[in-house]
Parts: structure tokens; sequence; C-alpha cells
């Protein structure tokens, strides 16, 4: 493994200028990312999961430079690429991709499937005419779907076949790393396992490394190494897979994984009911964001907010009371 990740960010930042409220006269600031430090090492899959709103998908798009962060770097391959111009950024798209959410709103209805699957390849490569068509073709086929297909249209194909091909675009320029956005939220539970292990199979034979967003556990358990959780913009644990499912040390965590269901009769996880919803993002609660849901908050956790520390094995945790335990 190399010393230097594929994909590091650190201390990213994403805000948003908000309407003005009724009764103020300032703008609001939305803090979608606030200070989030993550390490994705080559051919690893990060899955990051919470919430709706916790800034999952505005960390996706932040990496790949959909939107410029406030502040903070996203270094690939140790190059920092926030401060890159557009030109110089175009080098490193070839290498960075992404799956969005619905297939069916990451089509132009217009384009036929060759225009969608062969754009990346008109605009970073040589590629034209037939070669150009066979490149299409060949990945359609590495995705499970017959190259016959080139000259019809998105209305023409399900959700899953539509997934399918959204992947075959993404991979047309051999890309190193794919942020995953929900790529299977969309999708009917058994189509879901067709494409996660579609994309398993294709991390193996092309060597990819992924991020997997996604607010489904089961998912996430199935195809990640590492989990990332994210709250209010911030990550408050991370660890392998393994650790999250067996030792989660966060409130946040525990109450998210006893909300999962659970097809295995003899499994009992205690449940948890979580006060209030998540707060305003633009009026965050001081110290510790959890704090007035957490089941477990004492005084110190309102009034500051608690260290990303490492509580053993590279489990970084989030949690006053956490640190407290294992210091």
């Amino acid at each position: 493994m190399s010393a230097v990740p594929l994909l590091e960010t650190v201390g990213l930042t994403k805000y948003f200028a908000g309407g003005r409220s009724l009764l103020r006269r300032e703008t609001r600031t939305v803090r979608a990312l606030d200070g989030v430090s993550l390490t994705i090492q080559e051919q690893e899959t990060v899955g990051v999961v919470g919430e709706s709103g916790c800034g999952k998908t505005t960390l996706g798009r932040a990496i790949l430079g959909l939107i410029r962060p406030t502040s903070g770097r996203v270094l690939f391959e140790g190059t920092d690429l926030v401060p890159l111009s557009r030109r110089e950024m175009r080098g490193y798209r070839r290498n960075i991709q992404m799956v969005f959410q619905s297939p069916y709103d990451s089509f132009d209805p217009r384009f036929s499937v060759l225009s969608s699957v062969g754009e990346p390849l008109r605009t970073h490569s040589s590629l034209r005419g037939d070669a150009l068509v066979a490149r299409a073709r060949e990945l359609l086929e590495q995705t499970g779907m017959p190259g016959e297909i080139l000259y019809r249209y998105p209305h023409e194909f399900s959700g899953g076949q539509l997934q399918r091909i959204a992947v075959a675009r993404a991979l047309a320029l051999n890309p190193k790393f794919i942020v995953l956005d929900e790529p299977t939220s969309a999708l009917d539970v058994s189509v879901q396992a067709q494409i996660i292990n579609l994309l398993q199979a294709l991390q193996q034979e092309l060597k990819l490394t992924y991020m997997f967003i996604t607010h489904d556990l089961s998912v996430v358990q199935h195809i990640s190494d590492r989990i990332a959780v994210m709250y209010l913009g911030k990550v408050v644990e991370l660890t392998t897979t393994e650790a999250i499912f067996a030792d989660a040390k966060h409130p946040y965590t525990q109450a998210l994984l006893a909300s999962a269901p659970s097809l295995d009769p003899e499994y009992r996880r205690e449940r948890i009911i979580l006060e209030g919803g998540v707060p305003d993002p633009a009026n965050p609660p001081s110290g510790c964001s959890f704090h007035p849901r957490c089941p477990v908050a004492i005084e110190v956790c309102s009034r500051d907010e608690p260290a990303f520390l490492d509580v053993g094995d590279g489990h970084m945790v989030s949690c006053h009371l956490v640190s407290a335990a294992e210091s």
C-alpha cells in the first residue's frame, strides 16, 4: 500500500449562503461541510453514511470539484486540487468520476446511449468514429449491457439498466477513483444486489477505489472496507466496517445501527430513540453538535466541541464520553 493516500481531504469546509430570515437582516450561512478530514487508500472502499442533510453528497461533489470548497484541501495522489484552475483540473477529470443517485436524472433524454457514454471520450480522448463506437460498446458489455443498445434512448430502459449505463460512462476514461452517490437507493432490492455485485467485480478487475455514499447500512456493510459516519457536516466516527458493526462507539452511530432492520431472528439490538430532529445547519448547537439529541450527553457536551481522536486501532471518534472512557 502506498504511503501517500490516493485521496485525502484536510479540514474540508463548505458554507452556503442561505436566504435572509424573516426576523433578521443578516444572511444565513449553512454549514454543509465543517472541517472534514478523510483518507482513502488505493483500491479501498470507504462508505459514508448519515441522515439526509448531513453533508454526504456535498462531500462527494466538493471532492470532484463540482462545487468549490470554502476552505480546506482535497489531495489526489498528493496534489491539492482545490486551487487548480478549470484548465489545470481537466487533467485530473480522467482519474476522478462520479455515479449519481438517480439514473433517470443523470442522463439527457435527448442523448442516445452512444452520445452519453461517448461524451467523456470525445472530450478527453482522440477517439472518433468507429473507434469511439467500439470503445462505447466495450464499456457497455463490461457492465452487463449488450452493445446493440448504443442507439437507444434513456426512456427505453429500467432504472437498473440505466445505472449500469451510468457506470459504463464513469469507466470510459479508466479512472482510479469513483464517487458513488447512493447508486442503489432508487432501485428495487433485487436490482440493488446486482449493481453492488457489478461494482465489486469491476473494482477487482480494474483496481478501482470507491467512496460509497449511502443511508442504507446493509448495503454499506456489504461493500465497504471502512465507514465514515457523518452528522451535521462532520465525521463523528471512522473505522473498519467490522468494528462499526461489532463495537460502534459514538451514540449517533449506535442509534443508526439500532434503527436498521435485520432479517436474522436471532439478532437483537437495544432500541435507541433519538429526541427531536437534525439541528439547523445554519445555526448549529454549541459544543458537540449531537448533544441536543444524545441520550447520554453530559454538561461538557453542550459547552466544548469534542476532538476527533483515535481510541485504538485507528478507530476515530468524536465524543467526550468515549474519549474519557478510553483514556
